[in-house]
């Protein structure tokens, strides 16, 4: 009788260690099922970012080729007509006592000033421009055609010493910059506008754009529902992303604006006179 006892308590010790090893196997399998299905959900997203970013990537290039065309177009074609307008006007034998000589005088000095600003224009939308420049004398020439329309006070500033960054980065920095520039013309009411490009961080490049406008909220912004409002940012956004660039946009209604956007800098980073 003892030995029976004995026999079914070894019994259901054996069930016991058979059944707690099942309950092993079966929470080892779903740990490892859950763990693998993690690692594929996180595979998925980066396809994904992976393939977000190219298509952003695409875009990107397909607007900075359409840009270049646009340039070459306007400076062959347009600038070309303009040209030919100008020289034949000034070929013109019209003497000053001449009634009609005020007038020509004056579409020759608006003739004048449109070949001027065609050729700025094809300057600012060529990207090989920026290339061949550098990104300081890039800002500088746009901020110069800004100047001369006397709509606003501009103080543009470079601290550190300038150097080349890799890659597309300067163009996407040079259009960042643009499109900044471009919202405050259309929207700011600014009287004042500040940019600064600091080259003296060991560890990043930093663009800033502060301007005394009207300002904007954030969050209207965000909470809008049209798909027009904010295209702007959302544009300075990828692009920023795209180059691994982080980009804060600092805004109060009736307090102007402040932008700054971020880059790590690499060993890549060379100075303009290397």
């Amino acid at each position: 009788m003892q030995d029976q006892d004995q026999e079914f308590f070894f019994l259901i010790i054996i069930g016991g260690l058979l059944a707690f090893l099942l309950v092993g196997f079966v929470v080892t399998v779903l740990l490892l099922y859950q763990k693998r299905q993690h690692r594929q959900e996180q595979e998925l997203t980066r396809l994904k970012e992976e393939y977000d970013q190219e298509v952003l990537k695409s875009q990107l290039e397909i607007q900075e080729a359409t840009l270049k065309n646009i340039a070459q177009e306007l400076h062959d074609n347009i600038g070309q007509i303009l040209s030919v307008v100008k020289l034949s006007l000034s070929v013109l034998p019209v003497e000053k006592e001449h009634k009609a000589y005020e007038p020509l005088q004056h579409i020759r000095e608006v003739l004048n000033k449109a070949v001027f600003d065609l050729a700025d224009l094809t300057k600012s939308l060529h990207t090989d421009r920026i290339a061949q420049i550098g990104l300081v004398e890039s800002v500088r020439f746009d901020l110069q055609t800004l100047k001369k329309t006397g709509l606003m006070n501009v103080q543009f500033d470079v601290e550190g010493e300038e150097y080349k960054l890799s890659g597309q980065k300067e163009v996407f920095i040079f259009r960042i910059f643009q499109e900044l520039v471009n919202n405050i013309l259309k929207h700011a009411k600014a009287t004042q506008l500040n940019i600064l490009l600091d080259y003296t961080a060991s560890d990043n490049f930093i663009l800033s754009v502060v301007d005394n406008g009207v300002g904007f909220s954030m969050q209207d912004k965000k909470d809008s529902k049209s798909p027009l409002n904010g295209v702007g940012l959302k544009s300075m956004m990828n692009r920023a992303k795209l180059i691994g660039a982080t980009i804060v946009f600092d805004s109060y209604p009736g307090k102007g604006t402040s932008v700054k956007m971020e880059l790590p800098i690499t060993t890549s980073a060379q100075t303009i006179d290397e």
